[in-house]
């Protein structure tokens, strides 16, 4: 098998490295591709992922490259793991919504949308790249945010893609901590839009049957769950479900943004994690995964990653979240939106669970959002500042004529290098 990383040279590929080396025997690499622009984070991170590899004895061949065509050639699946502008573009994601009053969040908000222009046309360039040249039949994986609106006009453009989130992998895992069970004998009930999702059950397996284990665990780890989550414990009473970390920048916007005002921004902690990651990476006596990659983000990723690819390319027909077409799923939203649920994933695809009739907070919520998602890809894809005003407009955390003309002003202004059309 032949995989493809696009943006192999990011500090966090070292955590997908140790994922595939640890769990070869599911996901067989014997090529392993890493493609990215920058020829000094590409010989680091691929010298550190040899490193790796031989260190655990894995017989794959690592091939860092900065042509993207010799990358994704034959490839059987291509992961999409890009960041366009950097830490420096994300350090402005998380800057100018605070001129008029928004929380600032590079998958959320303003923030976001400005991620979801810069990022969209080029994950569109991979993505052709990939037809012309990888296998026919091979998959995109994107892990590249804002997940759901890019995996959305992969989607709308033919590719055979699927969008993945450690969100759920990360709930999964702590509920079975929680339960005292593998997290392999876990389904969540996980409903929603990438980063505006909720985990409405558990449902636990074992040699009695299957059951939802989620009312008990609200009912003896409430207050443990609301203190991980940053939300109060009465919320997640009223819901009766558990909510995406993500959500608290919805249900206490105005917490947060205080936060962040006082605080520095999440792209100048990673630059500093960064910078001493590859200083590690330099180091040819490191063959490990450092400690220190726990505080880049992502926990679970490589897991998550290593599942997908080994569902998708070996036909398990296993259940795990991802983000797909909704094809009915969700009634309220149009066939062709993308939603993050629990599916079946196989060779021939991923499929949604049925999913049961959401109450009207959740669906009006979503709604809401998938609007302004529908409009911010249309703005990525074809450009022109009255399709930004559009979906400023259009999103829940903005809302308001004037505030939505300023920060497209303000968007434009801090990105106007990586949109075509605003230069």
């Amino acid at each position: 098998m032949k995989l493809a990383v696009v943006g192999g040279g990011s500090t966090y590929t070292p955590e997908l490295i140790d994922g595939f080396a640890r769990m070869r025997d599911i996901l067989p690499i014997e090529e392993l591709w890493l493609v990215d622009t920058d020829p000094d984070r590409l010989r680091l991170v691929g010298g550190m992922s040899e490193r790796m590899f031989r260190a655990a004895g894995h017989t794959g061949r690592i091939v860092p490259t900065s042509d993207l065509v010799a990358g994704v050639s034959d490839a059987d699946a291509v992961l999409i793991q890009l960041r366009v502008g950097g830490q420096a573009a994300r350090h402005g994601d998380e800057t100018f919504p605070h001129e008029c009053g928004c929380i600032g969040q590079e998958t959320t908000g303003p923030g976001g949308f400005a991620k979801a222009l810069r990022t969209v046309p080029v994950v569109l360039r991979v993505a052709d790249a990939v037809r012309a040249h990888a296998k026919p039949d091979a998959w995109i994986v994107d892990f590249t945010n804002p997940v759901g609106i890019v995996t959305r006009a992969l989607l709308q453009e033919g590719h055979r893609a699927v969008g993945l989130c450690n969100v759920a992998i990360g709930f999964q895992r702590r509920f079975a901590n929680l339960l005292g069970v593998d997290h392999t004998q876990i389904t969540l009930g996980h409903v929603g839009l990438n980063h505006l999702t909720w985990e409405r059950a558990a449902f636990v397996t074992d040699s009695s049957g299957t059951k939802d284990a989620l009312p008990g665990l609200l009912a003896t780890h409430l207050d443990e769950l609301a203190s991980e989550i940053e939300l109060p414990a009465s919320l997640i009473s009223m819901l009766g479900t558990v909510p995406s970390y993500y959500l608290r920048y919805y249900y206490a916007h105005d917490e947060v943004l205080r936060e962040q005002l006082g605080s520095p921004t999440r792209a100048e902690a990673v630059q500093e994690v960064e910078r001493a990651l590859l200083e590690l990476y330099a180091d040819p006596s490191v063959d490990t995964k450092p400690e220190q990659l726990a505080k880049r983000g992502g926990a679970f990723y490589s897991e998550a990653a290593v599942d997908l690819i080994a569902s998708l390319t070996s036909d398990r027909g296993d259940t795990q979240v991802v983000n797909l077409r909704n094809d009915g799923s969700l009634p309220f939203l149009p066939d062709d939106h993308v939603i993050e649920v629990s599916a079946t994933v196989g060779a021939g695809g991923v499929t949604a669970l049925p999913i049961d009739p959401l109450p009207d907070d959740l669906r009006g919520l979503i709604s809401h959002v998938a609007g302004y998602e529908r409009l911010a890809l249309d703005a990525a894809v074809h450009g022109g500042r009255e399709r930004v005003v559009r979906a400023m407009l259009a999103h829940p955390l903005v809302g308001q004529y004037e505030k939505a003309e300023k920060l497209t002003d303000l968007l434009i202004a801090r990105n106007r290098d990586h949109l075509s059309w605003a230069k």
